[in-house]
């Protein structure tokens, strides 16, 4: 016997394709695409599946060993041939692995460089601005040399801080730096791979010069900044879903939920919804969240639970074993509910829990 999941992601094969395409074409390179965090929350096996067989994504990046080590057994798997591209650095003793697993390292130091496997290919990291990770710049000209002089020089990248901003200003002065430490580089024996584009970069810029990969985070999965929204015609990946677990009426007077932080005024036929805080719902949305049933909005009653949430579903005709959408691409999205519950979408998206089982549809 299957036991069911309460709340289902459905991941839209089409949408996903669409904004890569759309992204590489403004890009005017391939996309080295990050799966980080579980794809954004989407699913890392399912978003693999369907991404590594696209023709504008040249590979995978990833931001732990672990997730390194998983995608690359994942690509040898589908035999796709794309390689994947760890993004901060491996401890000494991960190296080894990573390396013999074909996965492209980050490299920022002298010391990272000469303890680097003969066979490792290496991506140079360099620091702009965003004062997180990589080599300054002239530190990262010496590193560069280094792993060039031992042919393990494949990539170099940089990452722009402020290119989903009105004001460009820095992330011009970060492309300044990016492209002087690329001039400065010996030649490698085929075209070094330059990425510097994240999404916002992508679409405050399109094609830069020099660059030869893109590499579009949560624009990928169908999401921009608003001011550059009408740049590109992307669509959100997810529709959220989950199912009406229990019916009952809530009479006048009586309150719902924790701490009583809402009362009935009249008798309230209240649905109750199997998806909560656990699964990444945000608890900070109480008190202004909306879901759709039944064809209709209709708002969150009360505390929102770590398992559950209660919706007023008042005349409406509500079976238990209902679907009800969480989020979906257009009337009720999930930058709606990244603002009731004072976040990004980022945080909803990845916040999603394994409780949560991910679909893919056409």
């Amino acid at each position: 016997m299957t036991l069911a999941a309460r709340a289902h992601a459905h991941l839209s094969e089409s949408a996903l394709h669409g904004n890569l395409t759309h992204l590489s074409r403004r890009a005017g390179v391939p996309l080295l695409l990050p799966v980080k965090a579980n794809a954004y929350g989407h699913g890392l096996r399912e978003v693999v599946t369907l991404a590594a067989r696209h023709p504008d994504v040249w590979g995978l990046a990833v931001a732990t060993p672990r997730e390194a080590a998983q995608v690359a057994a994942q690509v040898a798997a589908l035999d796709t041939g794309r390689p994947v591209l760890l993004l901060t650095p491996p401890t000494p003793t991960e190296v080894p692995l990573l390396a013999d697993l074909g996965v492209r390292l980050p490299v920022a130091s002298l010391a990272e460089a000469d303890a680097l496997p003969a066979h490792a290919r290496a991506h140079l990291k360099v620091d702009t601005g965003m004062n997180r990770l990589g080599a300054r710049p002239e530190e990262a000209v010496r590193v560069g040399t280094r792993l060039a002089e031992r042919g393990q020089l494949e990539g170099a990248y940089t990452h722009f801080a402020t290119a989903d901003e009105p004001d460009l200003s820095f992330a011009h002065e970060q492309l300044r730096l990016f492209q002087t430490v690329l001039n400065a580089l010996p030649a490698t024996p085929q075209p070094l791979l330059a990425h510097a584009a994240n999404g916002g970069g992508i679409l405050s810029f399109g094609a830069l010069p020099g660059m030869r990969l893109a590499r579009p985070g949560l624009a990928s999965y169908g999401f921009a900044p608003t001011h550059l929204r009408d740049v590109l015609p992307l669509r959100p990946v997810m529709t959220l879903t989950a199912q009406v677990t229990h019916l009952h009426t809530a009479h006048a007077g009586e309150t719902v939920s924790y701490n009583g932080l809402w009362r009935a005024q009249q008798d309230t036929r209240i649905a109750t919804v199997g998806i909560g805080y656990a699964d990444g719902y945000p608890r900070n949305a109480t008190g202004r969240a909306q879901v759709l049933i039944a064809g209709q909005r209709r708002p969150v009653l009360g505390r929102i639970c770590m398992d559950q949430l209660m919706v007023d579903v008042t005349g409406l005709p509500v079976q238990v074993g209902d679907p009800v959408t969480i989020w979906n691409d257009h009337d009720l999205t999930v930058t709606d509910v990244a603002a009731w519950g004072d976040t990004i979408e980022y945080e909803v998206l990845t916040g999603l829990g394994d409780r949560i089982e991910r679909r893919v549809a056409p």
